[in-house]
């Protein structure tokens, strides 16, 4: 058998007694037990699971009244799914940073990418900032990072890049430096085009009490189709002999953002 880390030692086996209950098996990758409960988790983000669970999309017919008091963001219902049963579930992203957080009757505000997954005793509620959700109430969320989460006090001016999120804080307001954008370097991006927004020229600003969660870097998580079949050979869905290629007609699932979109009147 090959070996990992240690030259000579033997690869660390888990099996589902020795798993962790709700916490990190590694730096990238957190257990989630199950007990006849329920997580709302991001599709494309269990990598594995033991035992008995059952997935089903926003909108299933059964789980309306667990949607109707927890998932309040229609434009991301079709990016989620419930897991429910009895086991456990291994859930990662790319190799980013994983942890997870606990609310208690707080709010927190995050990038929608970041999220993986989180208990129905929170709210999802869709945020007024682009691009980010808000979760209320008391209980814990696993949240994806580009490096490992500073967390900061206001009043505090982010790069958006390296922003993850805030808590309990009013949300930020942009800032743009005079200085910097009337400067040599600011002259030279508005003449030529090269080098874009930057960190130095733009920031969220925040004030107030609270705390903004940070990651240690500028390069935002890659986003991708959740939940889409990769286009390989073989695969279900994905393109090749044996895939039905990703514009192929198939049986419409509940819990679709169509349905959603009709059920909350949009």
């Amino acid at each position: 058998m090959s070996t990992y880390g240690t030259p000579g030692a033997a690869p660390r086996v888990l099996d589902p007694m020795t798993l962790p209950s709700d916490d990190n098996v590694d730096a990238y990758t957190f257990c989630v037990e199950l007990k006849g409960t329920q997580w709302f988790m991001q599709k494309g983000k269990m990598i594995a699971y033991y035992g008995t669970v059952e997935f089903n999309g926003i909108g299933h017919g059964r789980l309306d009244r667990l949607v109707r008091k927890a998932f309040h963001s229609p434009l991301h219902a079709s990016d989620w799914v419930v897991a429910e049963g009895s086991g456990k579930m291994l859930l990662a992203d790319r190799a980013f940073d994983v942890n997870s957080y606990d609310l208690d009757d707080g709010n927190l505000t995050i990038r929608s990418g970041n999220l993986l997954a989180f208990q129905p005793s929170l709210s999802l509620k869709q945020s007024i900032v682009p691009g980010f959700l808000t979760l209320i109430g008391t209980g814990k969320f696993v949240a994806a990072s580009n490096g490992p989460v500073v967390f900061m006090e206001p009043p505090i001016r982010v790069d958006p890049q390296a922003l993850v999120g805030w808590a309990d804080c009013p949300s930020p307001c942009h800032h743009y430096d005079h200085g910097y954008l009337t400067g040599v370097l600011g002259g030279l991006r508005a003449m030529t085009g090269l080098g874009g927004v930057s960190g130095e020229e733009h920031q969220f600003e925040f004030v107030g009490a609270g705390t903004v969660l940070l990651q240690s870097s500028e390069a935002l998580m890659t986003g991708q189709a959740a939940g889409a079949p990769p286009q390989q050979p073989g695969v279900p869905g994905g393109g090749g002999p044996g895939g039905s290629g990703p514009g192929a007609a198939g049986p419409r699932l509940p819990g679709q953002l169509g349905d959603l979109q009709r059920r909350f009147g949009l």
